[in-house]
């Protein structure tokens, strides 16, 4: 049987965030199935290509292309542009869409605006990594470095996986964003006492689970003195650390290969060293059942998850298929009409 062919669906941004809102847990357990998947062999996502341009060496533009298997079936890729100087300009740093392919004929079957997307599933990582490495769910202090979408939705996401936060710290190179960080947070953590620190030092010394996520081309961020030995660092940006933190911490990665590459920490580190074995651990791994590294009492563990075009699918799959069952996006009848053999040829037989 000829599998139906929909129309391409287009799914802006009001629309995905009316399909996410409330659905925390949801995608929290959707990534955690993309993360089991992809660590069980049943992916597959190939590396990130890096657009760059010589003239401006801030801006970056990456395809994150990627196939999941069972129980998704599905791939698609996501193409996100990086230009931190927008927000000099109020506007967002990040833009992004993804498409989605149907594995019955390999067409595109929806193009999603994919920047909110790509928030919530680096905030689902970090949340699933808060509730796979620590071993007190409760919270006494919460610390953010970098005051963006990426840890605004880190924080909405946190609240399902923490308990008794008492009090939160923000630090942020521009003053007044970190100023609407602080009201963000009170909403999202009512009664927790926010306020905003000098440095993100200070931040880090005085929090016990940090989310650092932030513009940073290369690390800025050179010791961990007074930090709890016992803390989690969520490294979502990736280029913050100097090699020698993550050579004295325990590590947690979503992918050793990936996250790896492109100048990251973690690069730096194994190049450093001349090899990986500081790699102590993958989320994926631990999800499946692998033992996350103990405490030591020594050396805080830092998360630094790459960002795989396989939690992209995953959610936006979930997406897309809320959105047809509601009757959201806009469909594109007649995207894909014709066919080079439907057109009839002199002198050529079509065939029937």
């Amino acid at each position: 049987m000829t599998p139906e062919r929909p129309d391409l669906l287009l799914i802006g941004r009001k629309d995905v965030e009316a399909l996410l809102e409330g659905n925390e847990a949801n995608i929290l357990e959707r990534v955690a199935d993309a993360y089991v998947a992809h660590d069980a062999g049943r992916s597959a996502v190939p590396h990130s290509l890096f657009l760059r341009f010589p003239e401006r060496p801030r801006d970056r533009i990456i395809a994150l292309p990627a196939w999941l298997g069972t129980p998704f079936d599905t791939a698609g890729v996501k193409w996100i542009a990086s230009f931190p100087g927008n927000l000099a300009q109020g506007e967002e740093r990040a833009s992004a869409v993804v498409i989605l392919n149907t594995m019955h004929t390999g067409r595109p079957q929806a193009v999603l605006e994919g920047s909110v997307i790509s928030a919530w599933r680096t905030a689902a990582s970090a949340a699933l990594a808060a509730r796979c490495l620590r071993t007190d769910p409760r919270c006494a202090s919460l610390g953010f470095i970098g005051c963006g979408l990426i840890n605004a939705t880190v924080a909405r996401f946190l609240r399902a996986v923490v308990e008794g936060v008492g009090g939160v710290v923000v630090y942020d190179l521009d003053p007044a964003r970190a100023a609407h960080f602080v009201q963000v947070c009170e909403k999202l953590l009512p009664g927790a006492g926010v306020r905003c620190a000098g440095s993100a030092a200070e931040v880090l010394r005085e929090t016990s689970l940090v989310s650092i996520a932030t513009t940073a081309a290369e690390p800025h961020i050179a010791s961990f003195d007074g930090v709890d030995p016992n803390a989690l660092v969520l490294h979502l940006s990736l280029r913050d650390l100097e090699p020698s933190l993550i050579l004295g911490a325990r590590n947690v990665v979503d992918d050793e290969d990936h996250v790896c590459r492109a100048r990251t920490s973690l690069e730096l580190a194994s190049e450093r060293v001349g090899h990986r074995r500081f790699i102590d651990a993958t989320l994926g791994g631990i999800l499946r059942g692998a033992p996350s590294p103990p405490e030591d009492g020594v050396r805080p563990i830092v998360f630094s998850p790459f960002g795989l075009g396989a939690l992209d699918i995953a959610v936006s799959q979930w997406v897309l298929e809320r959105a047809r069952a509601t009757r959201r996006g806009v469909a594109c009848p007649g995207f894909f009409e014709g066919s080079w053999a439907q057109i009839p040829t002199p002198g050529l037989s079509n065939p029937t």
